[in-house]
C-alpha cells in the first residue's frame, strides 16, 4: 500500500501545473461548475424538446439526474471525505510544498476521493445511457476527463483520488438508468436534438480558451 501511495503522489507531481499562465487560466476557468452551466442548460432543453409538455418525464430525468449528483458528490463531501480524511496534495505535509499552487487555490483538507470525477462522470455516464447518441456520449466522456485533468493540474487531487471518483460516478450513473427504467420507458432521442449540448461544449471550451489567451 505504502509504494502505491507514494506512487500516487510522484505520478501527481509529474502532472501538476506548469509555468504557463495561459494554462494557469484557462485550467481556473474550466475547473469552475459555472462554467458548464450552459451545457446543462442544453441537456435540459433536449429533454424538454423531445418530450414536449409531458412534464412528468421531464421530471423523471431531472429527478435521476439529480439523484446523480447527490450520490456521486455530497456523498463523497459529506461522508467519504471526512472518514478517509486523506490530505489533498495541496495541504499534505509531506508534498505540499512541492505542489505548484494556482492563484491561491488549495481546496478543502480532504480530496478521497474526487468529487469533479464522480460528479461529472455520473452526469456523463446517465444521460449518454439515456440519448443513446454515440458522438454526444465521446463529448460527454472527454467533458468529465477535462475536468479530472483541471483538478490533476491545480494540485488538489492526486490521480488515485480521481481514479476512485471516476469508478464511483460510473457505477452511480448506471445504478440510477437502471432505476430510471424501472420507473418510466427511455425513449429514442433524436441526433440533431443530441448536436445541441455537443455544440454548447465546443463553443465553452473555445471561449474559455480565447479568454485565457487574452488574459495570459
Amino acid at each position: 500500500m505504502e509504494e502505491i501511495i507514494s506512487f500516487d503522489k510522484h505520478l501527481l507531481l509529474m502532472v501538476n501545473g506548469s509555468d504557463s499562465l495561459f494554462l494557469d487560466h484557462l485550467v481556473m476557468t474550466l475547473t469552475n461548475a459555472r462554467t458548464w452551466i450552459p451545457l446543462y442548460l442544453g441537456l435540459l432543453y433536449v429533454v424538454i424538446k423531445t418530450y414536449g409538455r409531458n412534464w412528468r418525464e421531464v421530471f423523471y430525468v431531472l429527478a435521476a439526474a439529480g439523484l446523480c449528483v447527490l450520490l456521486a458528490g455530497s456523498v463523497d463531501d459529506m461522508l467519504v471525505k471526512p472518514l478517509v480524511a486523506r490530505w489533498r496534495p495541496t495541504h499534505d505535509p509531506e508534498i505540499g510544498a512541492l505542489v505548484d499552487v494556482v492563484n491561491g487555490y488549495r481546496g478543502g483538507s480532504y480530496g478521497f476521493f474526487s468529487a469533479h470525477a464522480s460528479n461529472t462522470f455520473s452526469i456523463a455516464v446517465f444521460f449518454s445511457l439515456l440519448m443513446r447518441q454515440r458522438l454526444l456520449t465521446v463529448f460527454l466522456v472527454l467533458w468529465s476527463l477535462v475536468n479530472c485533468w483541471t483538478r490533476l493540474y491545480l494540485g488538489v487531487h492526486y490521480p488515485g483520488d480521481i481514479l476512485v471518483g471516476l469508478l464511483w460516478g460510473g457505477l452511480v450513473g448506471y445504478c440510477v438508468y437502471r432505476c430510471y427504467c424501472r420507473v418510466t420507458i427511455p425513449v429514442n432521442y433524436d441526433l440533431r436534438l443530441c448536436l445541441v449540448p455537443v455544440c454548447i461544449l465546443l463553443i465553452t471550451v473555445v471561449s474559455a480558451i480565447v479568454q485565457a489567451a487574452l488574459y495570459s
